[in-house]
């Protein structure tokens, strides 16, 4: 990192774990007890809204009080001295944000950012678990801005990550299984070196320069301590 005059960092579910988000595909994962197909897919917005809004309404009420940790901070700081340029995130906490990191491209959409389906018009968060339509085209389509099973990825925050990691000198991937298409090809592209942080083994050993296995939190603080 000290060498690197471009450092990009990549995060995933593992980042946020720490913060009191579950996961999504480790072993007390969302996706182990909901089928994803049946809530958080285009098709299942338009054709069982209230089970769609029910779902998000309810992850919504559990990232009420959650704050960023330690590590996001770091990363922020990070950022702020110029020791990294910027952070692709499959996240859609927002905590990166909250942290204070700047350069942040949100690959997988921001579920604290409602919008309407129909008419796209900014929405506001009661309105969304109240239940409520959208004030100006007056559907019933409000939906937090996210990106669903069937949907694209956001162009510019994709553009943006894409070019960013292809440049980059040193990639940071901290806490994903990299399980995920499209954003799991995004690593591969760096020319750089490639460092996997995460609480458990990958195996993928030709994919990585280096493993630092451990939780995000702990290696962060301690790479804080380092540099």
């Amino acid at each position: 990192m000290k060498e690197s005059n471009n450092t990009v960092v990549f995060t995933g579910a593992g980042m946020d774990t720490e913060s009191n988000i579950p996961d999504f595909r480790g072993k007390d994962g969302w996706w182990r007890k909901i089928d994803p197909k049946s809530v958080a897919t285009i098709d299942s917005f338009h054709s069982n809204y209230e089970v769609f809004r029910e779902f998000y309404s309810t992850r919504l009420k559990l990232l009420k009080n959650v704050k960023p940790h330690k590590g996001h901070y770091i990363l922020a700081d990070f950022e702020k001295r110029g020791i990294i340029k910027s952070i692709a995130t499959q996240n859609v906490s927002g905590l990166h944000s909250s942290a204070g990191n700047q350069k942040l491209y949100e690959l997988h959409g921001n579920i604290n950012v409602i919008k309407c389906e129909n008419c796209n018009a900014k929405g506001t968060l009661k309105d969304f678990l109240d239940g409520k339509s959208c004030s100006v085209c007056k559907k019933e389509e409000l939906r937090p801005a996210v990106v669903l099973f069937g949907e694209q990825l956001p162009k510019d925050a994709w553009d943006l990550a894409y070019d960013s990691i292809k440049q980059s000198e040193l990639l940071l991937v901290i806490g994903t299984s990299l399980e995920v298409y499209p954003v799991n090809q995004l690593p591969k592209l760096s020319k750089g070196k490639v460092v996997l942080i995460n609480n458990e083994d990958l195996g993928l050993d030709s994919d990585f320069d280096m493993k630092i296995i451990g939780k995000a939190k702990a290696v962060l603080e301690q790479l804080d301590s380092l540099i």
